[in-house]
């Protein structure tokens, strides 16, 4: 196929930039939003499909695992199919699946429109970046490296806010209808704004096909372990022990294959350039940060204090009003303050947000949170800004695509790894805290028995039969000790999550200055 040379997108009219910029950013809102919507509407999602909670944990690890495996192919498919027709043909999937999770009759018709639409709608994701980085110069990149770290920590953030309000308001099915209007619109304009580069269907031709095989095999069967090994006792069982084995070979020979083929899907060398490399390393802490955060929170509130979805979505709102007024102090700041530095405030700010968790009682709400969600909130936007200026202003255009696939897939990976983590140590936690707990609550000591003693009463008292009020008070011990020990388990998860930014602290001291302007076309 013979394309006609595309004009220098940075030359195009500026109407036409910015149209064209917003359009994608919206597509990318869109598929950053819908791993974290359905967070706090899972127990209404599995009311409705009749779905364990096992079962409902895939709602949203589909998605993130069939994100993962697409997005390092992103910068291939941009090169094949250009980037207009390849972010619109991905708007038209993820807006078909949209809707079709939205029609879901059963759990696992579910699961499988949520792993279409998180494939389908993938590149859209990376696009957006290596878009900005081609379509503005000089400070104009600083303010679209901006506006993307801004969406890509805020979607997370409100991800669980506008689900539960949604839920509530209406049903779990619109967390799905919300995306058709958009993606129409997404999917109609952008090829008519959109023009930074021409398809080249040759490249079919002599594709990366074995690096694709390998690094699907090797991140599905990572997330898939990932996901199922908390619950499955991990190398226990036997098909959990398979995946590991075949993630690990394939990650291998994925790894070899990766630096010594000379047009590999997924831009290894990337890494020799200190700043791309450093900046994918706080990608995946700020994945971690970003997904574990909203994992912990929600299930905290409901599992802790019975929230319903509403309520925890309230709850979490004030982490998305902090940052957008940090949006605004940034902006002013990143034109006159180095980088590197507003980049530490940031981590630093998101980890003492972290860590101020680790104090959690079970009587916490959203006036208890506040504090730590503002930090986190200022956080993600000091931070996650300058990753991106950092990352991929580093790297020559024409190394751009391929590694931009690279640095987004560091944080879904963080996020993925983190949440896998996090659930690990729920469980085993939990048993170490139940069981140190139950030591000091024992028949026979003077409080214990004096708490049994009025509990008893009063059931009796209701119930009219001592023999049940005496179980049923052995049985509020019991939940009482239960809760206790899981409140100390979230502190604990909370407090690793905290140390995961002081690496990142670390990380930024040996990077060199962060700048707006573009490296050179042979830059190393």
């Amino acid at each position: 196929m013979t394309a006609t040379p595309t004009l220098d997108p940075s030359k195009q009219p500026t109407r036409q930039r910015v149209l064209a910029f917003v359009l994608m950013c919206v597509g990318f809102f869109m598929a950053t939003l819908d791993i974290q919507i359905v967070a706090s509407s899972l127990k209404d999602i599995g009311g409705g499909l009749s779905a364990s909670q096992d079962e409902l944990s895939w709602v949203q690890t589909s998605y993130l695992i069939a994100e993962i495996m697409v997005i390092p192919m992103s910068g291939w498919l941009s090169k094949v199919f250009s980037t207009r027709w390849l972010f619109t043909g991905s708007a038209i999937g993820f807006t078909i699946t949209s809707m079709l999770c939205g029609m879901a009759w059963d759990i696992n018709s579910m699961i499988i429109f949520r792993g279409l639409q998180g494939a389908l709608g993938a590149v859209m994701i990376p696009t957006v970046f290596t878009t900005a980085f081609m379509l503005f110069p000089g400070k104009q990149r600083l303010i679209a490296s901006t506006t993307i770290g801004a969406l890509a920590s805020l979607a997370p953030a409100v991800g669980p806010v506008i689900g539960g309000w949604i839920t509530s308001e209406w049903s779990w099915h619109w967390l799905f209808y919300l995306n058709l209007v958009p993606g129409i619109a997404v999917a109609a304009l952008v090829p008519k704004y959109v023009h930074v580069d021409d398809p080249d269907l040759s490249l079919l031709k002599k594709g990366d096909y074995l690096g694709i095989v390998l690094m699907s095999a090797f991140l599905g069967c990572l997330e898939y372990v990932l996901e199922e090994g908390p619950r499955k006792n991990w190398f226990g069982d036997d098909v959990i022990l398979a995946c590991a084995w075949v993630a690990g070979i394939s990650g291998f020979l994925f790894l070899v294959h990766a630096f010594t083929a000379k047009d590999p899907v997924v831009d290894l060398r990337a890494l020799g350039v200190r700043n791309f490399a450093i900046g994918s390393l706080l990608s995946f802490v700020i994945g971690i940060g970003l997904f574990v955060s909203v994992f912990l929170t929600p299930v905290f509130l409901s599992r802790v204090r019975g929230f319903d979805s509403l309520q925890i979505g309230i709850a979490l709102l004030s982490v998305g009003c902090f940052q957008i007024a940090a949006l605004l102090v940034y902006s002013q700041l990143a034109r006159i303050i180095d980088m590197r530095i507003l980049l530490l405030f940031g981590l630093t700010c998101f980890g003492i947000g972290c860590y101020l968790y680790t104090p959690l009682t079970a009587q916490w709400g959203w006036q208890e949170l506040l504090v730590p969600q503002a930090l986190r909130g200022i956080g993600q936007q000091f931070a996650v800004a300058p990753i991106v200026t950092m990352a991929l202003g580093s790297l020559p255009p024409s190394r751009l695509k391929s590694a931009s696939g690279l640095f987004n897939l560091m944080r879904n990976l963080g996020g993925a790894i983190g949440i896998a983590v996090s659930a690990t140590m729920l469980n085993d936690r939990l048993n170490l805290h139940y069981l140190r707990l139950s030591e000091s609550v024992t028949v026979g000591r003077p409080e214990v028995d004096g708490l049994l003693a009025r509990s008893t009463g009063h059931l009796a008292s209701v119930a009219g039969n001592a023999l049940d009020a005496s179980q049923a008070s052995l049985a509020s011990l019991h939940a009482l000790v239960m809760r206790e020990a899981l409140v100390l388990t979230f502190s604990d998860c909370f407090y690793v999550l905290a140390l995961c930014f002081l690496v990142g602290v670390v990380s930024v001291l040996f990077s060199r200055p962060i700048g707006s302007a573009a490296p050179s076309p042979d830059a190393h």
